[in-house]
């Protein structure tokens, strides 16, 4: 069972990093995963992981999510 938030669109074009900080604040179930954008992740869905997409300068470029 998922609890607590469970996306961040609002950190799109924030630093991936502080991004993170918010996620797991916000959603202290979960740990936040900065990656460049295009990297290979495994295709399971795990209610504790957030995946935070960031460009080749730091920053979201697509809101996160749990999974």
């Amino acid at each position: 069972m998922i609890t607590g938030k469970n996306s961040w669109p609002e950190l799109v074009g924030k630093k991936g990093d502080d991004a993170a900080a918010v996620i797991e604040k916000e959603n202290p179930n979960v740990n936040a995963i900065v990656l460049k954008d295009g990297t290979p992740v495994p295709k399971d869905f795990r209610c504790d992981r957030v995946w935070v997409w960031v460009d080749d300068y730091g920053v979201v470029v697509r809101a996160p999510v749990i999974g």
